[in-house]
């Protein structure tokens, strides 16, 4: 195989410019219990665009639309180290393999994209695929073994579970953390993107009566995957009504979100697109004793739970549109309007 790949360098914090095409990039090689991987797809998300603008740096306060500043630590854990190639959703084959590794070449993998990292101090440690270390915009992905499971057996496209992991993934931790099951009533926010409407079909599949808030042009759409109602965003919402909120948006809306759950309801949240700064009375909290719960750490069963589904063929993404990996800030572009509900996909 060749020595040199293409992909996609960020090279700074930034805009679109931000990101540039190669076609040199060198192939890394596989050591003890790692495996080089051919990417097949990639995903596009939240995170990849917040990593490149900087929005997770503690002085951007703004919603990820809205921001315009200079930022010299903006990743998940402080500072990158550019160039990095992005791309935390992965679909692959494996190519290689080094020495201790029992995957075979050809077998088709996956992994989650905050890959657990504990420590010493810190139990839910981790590292982020597309942030920490370089992830799957490129021809080829270097990962250690232990992080990647194998769905050759899935019969979903490769296009479809590249849009799982980060979704499914992020959409089943909520879930998990905030303990849905059946009979509970669950309403989420950003229903139509790509977690929201993964919470959507989760939920449902958990037997839960769910409530999404979306735009009406896309309530189709989510009342399709799962939802029994739906509600305009910005719309007043009932008070004291659903056992649990799946938040991924956050902003202006939190107040009513908590004014929504029944008293000893629970809030998770993993996303504040909307804007990272909210205003809460904590009497509406505390009397009324709400858990609130943030959720990036997966324990390791939880992505294990979505493997198996995605093997069995019971969850299936909506990809609205795919793009070749060069056009990946068309892509982004596109993601960031609104204009498409479930996933985008990258083809390198």
């Amino acid at each position: 195989m060749s020595k040199t790949m293409h992909g996609v360098y960020l090279t700074r914090h930034g805009g679109p410019e931000a990101l540039e095409w190669r076609e040199d990039i060198p192939v890394p090689a596989p050591g003890p219990g790692q495996v080089l991987v051919r990417v097949a797809a990639a995903g596009v998300n939240n995170t990849d665009i917040n990593t490149r603008i900087g929005w997770y740096a503690p002085e951007v306060t703004d919603a990820t639309d809205a921001v315009d500043q200079d930022v010299q630590a903006g990743g998940w854990g402080g500072a990158l180290s550019f160039p990095r190639i992005q791309g935390g959703d992965l679909c692959g084959i494996v190519e290689q393999v080094g020495p201790g590794v029992a995957f075979k070449p050809g077998q088709r993998v996956t992994c989650p994209i905050n890959l657990p990292r504990p420590r010493p101090g810190n139990p839910t440690g981790f590292i982020a695929l597309g942030s920490e270390i370089d992830g799957a915009f490129a021809q080829y992905c270097l990962l250690e073994a232990d992080d990647l499971y194998d769905v050759t057996a899935s019969p979903l496209s490769d296009v479809e579970i590249a849009a799982i992991p980060c979704a499914f993934g992020t959409a089943e931790n909520l879930l998990t953390r905030a303990g849905v099951t059946a009979g509970h009533k669950v309403l989420i926010t950003g229903a139509s993107g790509g977690v929201g409407l993964a919470a959507v079909q989760l939920a449902a599949l958990r037997g839960a009566s769910v409530a999404g808030v979306t735009s009406a042009a896309k309530a189709d759409v989510v009342q399709a995957q799962g939802a029994s109602e739906t509600f305009e965003r910005n719309a007043s919402l009932p008070r004291d009504a659903f056992d649990v909120v799946i938040d991924v948006v956050g902003g202006p809306a939190f107040p009513g979100l908590i004014r929504a759950l029944k008293p000893g309801g629970h809030y998770a949240v993993s996303g504040a697109i909307a804007g990272p700064i909210v205003q809460a009375d904590l009497r509406e909290i505390y009397l009324r004793d709400i858990t609130i719960h943030g959720c990036t750490h997966q324990a390791f069963e939880v992505f294990g739970r979505l493997v198996e589904l995605i093997n069995a063929g019971r969850i299936r993404p909506l990809v609205s549109k795919t793009y070749p990996l060069r056009d990946i800030a068309k892509a982004q572009e596109d993601f960031q309007s609104k204009a498409f509900p479930g996933k985008l996909v990258l083809i390198p």
